[in-house]
């Protein structure tokens, strides 16, 4: 197991990460402003009005999204058991 190998495989599962949590953190910043713009405006400061629709979204993202996110983890385990695979060999 090289150096390059161990960078290698870290950059491929921060990425992995970063491709999974960049969908769900953009639509929650998202839904957060259009929440905190119709606050601003209509002057209710209700802490149920900000936290309810952004879960509600978020919740129904992943679920939407969910098969994409398995893909994409299930594909690196993948690359990560074909690896150990060449590494284990003599």
């Amino acid at each position: 197991m090289t150096v390059d190998y161990v960078i290698y495989i870290t950059r491929e599962t921060l990425l992995t990460g970063l491709y999974i949590l960049l969908p769900v953190l953009g639509i929650t910043l998202v839904v957060g402003l259009v929440i905190a713009i119709f606050q601003a405006v209509t002057q209710i400061n209700e802490m149920t009005l900000s936290f309810v629709p952004k879960i509600a979204v978020v919740g129904g993202l992943i679920f939407v999204m969910l098969p994409w996110f398995l893909e994409l983890q299930m594909g690196l385990m993948v690359e990560i058991f074909k690896q150990i695979i060449l590494v284990a060999q003599p």
